[in-house]
């Protein structure tokens, strides 16, 4: 292993009740950038609950161990991501699949951070889901010059939508098209766009 490819994370053992914050954060449309060697690493429960965070998860997201532990993983969710993205990302994992992706994150100022996710189930010995483990690098700049127009669109169908099912069901739609007109599955989309 390369040294200081990892640093120190910390575990939900014996940890007090996570802070609750006291507003909406609003994106700043400040770019957060991590070094190409660290590897933001985080594993959640099936409900997607922190159990995990390294301390290069805490720094990028601006959060204490206190508010990361026990809290939803959404806490670092970009309000310009597609909800899509992240039907097809639960839909995978809980199918038992590891899945690939480009995942826009907000800091707890508003500053935002791209990444390339690896998410994974976490099985128990038969064969159950007990959670999930994902590693994030930094991500290709020629896969995030294809991948912010697409996701743009995206938002753009979910935020036109009369209600957020049928937007997110109309944007769903649409990444399934592409795919399926592409002969690619999601993995091999992603991985086409770093090219």
């Amino acid at each position: 292993m390369i040294q200081g490819l990892w640093r120190r994370g910390r575990a939900a053992e014996n940890r007090p009740v996570r802070q609750k914050f006291a507003s909406v954060v609003q994106p700043t449309g400040v770019e957060r950038t991590f070094h190409p060697d660290d590897v933001i690493v985080s594993k959640t429960d099936t409900k997607g609950i922190i159990t995990y965070a390294n301390d290069v998860f805490l720094d990028l997201a601006g959060l204490t161990e206190a508010q990361a532990i026990g809290a939803p993983h959404s806490i670092i969710r970009h309000p310009d991501m597609p909800r899509a993205v992240f039907k097809l990302l639960w839909d995978t994992l809980f199918k038992g699949e590891e899945i690939f992706a480009y995942v826009l994150n907000m800091s707890s100022n508003g500053d935002h951070y791209w990444v390339f996710a690896h998410v994974t189930p976490t099985f128990t010995r038969d064969g159950g889901i007990t959670g999930f483990h994902s590693n994030r690098r930094v991500p290709e700049k020629t896969a995030l010059e294809a991948v912010k127009p697409l996701y743009a669109a995206l938002r753009d169908i979910e935020d036109r939508a009369p209600d957020r099912a049928s937007g997110l069901e109309a944007s769903f739609s649409t990444i399934v098209k592409l795919l399926r007109d592409k002969g690619l599955s999601y993995d091999e989309f992603v991985f086409s766009l770093a090219r």
